[in-house]
Order: C-alpha cells, then structure tokens, then sequence
C-alpha cells in the first residue's frame, strides 16, 4: 500500500526475491501526494548539529545505524538508476553554523562516521567559502564530499518504469478503508469497487498510517518549501543546511530553493494539510534575506507544502507486524535516502 519511494522500493526488492510472485502496489491517489512527490530533492544522510542532536536523543548506536541505513539508500539509488535519469548530482553537502561549539566535536564524529563512509574526514571545516557564497550571520561552514540532490519526480518516474518492467502491477485511485487478516490471507475493503485478497501486505503509508495502523508511533509533520525567481550570478552551488537541518536550501537552476522552519511553530505543523501557511513562509523569507541573499529579497515563484512522518525517535519503522502484515513508515523526512533501505529490509523480513 503506498505507490511513493518506500512502496516502489519494497516492491522492486520483494519481486528481486519472490520472481514468481504477484505483486501489486495499491495507491489511494491518481499519483502519490505525500513527501515523495512534494519533497526539496535533498540526497543527504544529516548535517553535523543533526548528528549530533540524534546522538543525545537516541544514543549514539542508534544514531549512528540511522546513518549508516541512510548512506546505504542513497548508494544504492547511485547504483541502479543512472546520474542522468534522475538528475543525481553529487554537489557536496554544507552545514552553516552560527557558534564554534559544534566544531570540537567534529574529529569525534569523524572517526565514528569512518566506519560508515570509509572517509577519515566526513566532514571538514570550510570556512573561507563563507564570503564566497556571499552568506552572512554564519561564523563556520562545514562541508561534506558525499552528499547532493536530484529531482524526485524522476526518480520516482524512474522507479514506477522499472516496477512496470518487472512486472509488477499497479492499482491507482484506491483507498483502502479496512483491512482483515484471517489463516486464509489478507482481505483489503477500499472505498470505491471492489475488494482485494493477498497472501501479505506491506503498509508503505508512511504519514498517511494512523487511520489503518492507530497503534503505531507515528504523527504527521508538514515541510514547507519555496523557489525563488531565476538569480543572476548565484554564488552558491551545493545542498546546505542549518540549525539540525531545521533550514535546507539549494541551488536550482539559479532559482533557491529553500523549505523548513517547522521548528519555529511546531504544533501547527503536525497536520495532514499540504498547503502553505504564512508564519513558515515568512519565516523561510527572512532567512533567506538575512542569511543566504543578505539584504535581497527576490521574487517567489512557486510554494508547496509535503507531509513527512515523525515519531519519538527518527529510526524508520520497518517490522513484521502480524503473520501476513508488515509495515515501512516513518521516515522522518529523510524518505529519499531511507526508502531504498528499507524496501530491503521488508523483503529479507518476508524471506
């Protein structure tokens, strides 16, 4: 269920190990419209502060299998589909800091992060790029070789193409509204038409999850993001980040595109509703003026808002749930990386 990242991932890897299978992949829309189609195209595995925040929230094991299921996902998006069909770009990866205190931790978290990347230095101070990018009220700039962007709309056309190539089915427009499980399968009542059977179900319903999975630790969180009109001379090229990856902006075409400040008013972003709200945009604005085009403010072209799903801690949910039913959801807004990971985790589950 589900026919975004982490539903197409699951099902290309369960038909990789179950060939003479019958897959199909049901989706409640004409096309998804949760994070996956209305993301920033980020491919990125987390920023120092983000790090290091997960690290006294969760302990650092944890934290640290987080990253590495990260990492993971995005090499295996490099290795199946080209650079070229998905507009993959590995343009390096920054994090702006307004204080010194995060960088004493850096050679730490250098050497932890080895293991996962194979790099003795993830992440090295760069700070003379500063009034290069023309960036203002930030004191460090930390980058990283290993992270970049793409465009999510390809890689999710990318990735339905290869599904249909394997043969697996889709069925779109469909909402389920009950599911029973009983020794003889899985019985699926959707709204409109008729009902379905299955030997199993997978739930890749990430945020949209609480109406069929009420028991779950999940709740929805709404990311907010804009593009600016096309800059002249854009300085700047790269994915970037701030305060924990509260703020993330790119260069796009010489547009910015910039989204987050949900930390500025939390309560309010843990909804359903993807539209745009003032308080968030504004606050968006402001950094933008302030931070990335200090003293500009460039025109808006287009807004949009995507729902993530959140939880007490930010490790995916990817677990068997009964004898015929598991689930891969909350991905806690790093579903590009994480989908791939987890759709292969689902399928050595079932195995």
């Amino acid at each position: 269920m589900g026919a975004g990242f982490t539903g197409l991932w699951t099902a290309v890897y369960l038909k990789q190990k179950f060939p003479s299978k019958n897959i199909l992949i049901v989706e409640r829309g004409a096309t998804p419209a949760g994070a996956s189609t209305r993301n920033a195209g980020f491919a990125c595995f987390g920023s120092p502060t983000e790090i290091l925040s997960d690290m006294e929230a969760m302990g650092k094991e944890k934290a640290l299998q987080l990253l590495q299921m990260r990492f993971e996902g995005l090499r295996a998006i490099q290795k199946i589909f080209s650079n070229g069909l998905i507009d993959f770009s590995i343009c390096k990866g920054y994090e702006l800091l307004d204080s010194s205190r995060s960088l004493e931790r850096l050679p730490a978290l250098n050497e932890w992060l080895y293991e996962i990347t194979g790099a003795p230095a993830t992440f090295c101070q760069q700070d003379e790029l500063i009034p290069v990018f023309g960036f203002a009220n930030t004191a460090h700039l930390v980058e990283n070789r290993f992270e970049g962007c793409l465009h999510p709309g390809k890689l999710l056309n990318a990735l339905y193409h290869l599904a249909v190539k394997m043969n697996i089915r889709f069925l779109f427009a469909t909402e389920v509204r009950q599911v029973e499980e009983d020794s003889q399968g899985v019985k699926l009542f959707t709204t409109k038409g008729p009902g379905l059977a299955a030997e199993r179900i997978v739930y890749c319903t990430n945020a949209f999850s609480n109406r069929l999975l009420p028991r779950i630790d999940l709740v929805p969180a709404r990311g907010q993001v804009f593009l600016t009109e096309p800059i002249p001379g854009l300085k700047f090229k790269g994915s970037f980040h701030y305060q924990e990856g509260y703020y993330y902006f790119r260069n796009l075409d010489d547009r910015i595109l910039l989204g987050g400040a949900r930390h500025t008013s939390f309560q309010t972003e843990y909804t359903l509703e993807p539209f745009t709200t003032l308080p968030i945009q504004q606050a968006l604005e402001a950094f933008l003026s302030t931070v990335i085009l200090p003293g500009q403010r460039p025109q808006i072209t287009h807004r949009w808002a995507g729902i993530m799903a959140m939880g007490k801690e930010k490790t995916p949910i990817v677990e068997q749930l009964t004898d015929r039913s598991f689930c891969a959801v909350r991905m806690s807004g790093m579903g590009v990386a994480l989908a791939p990971t987890a759709g292969k985790k689902i399928a050595e589950l079932m195995t």
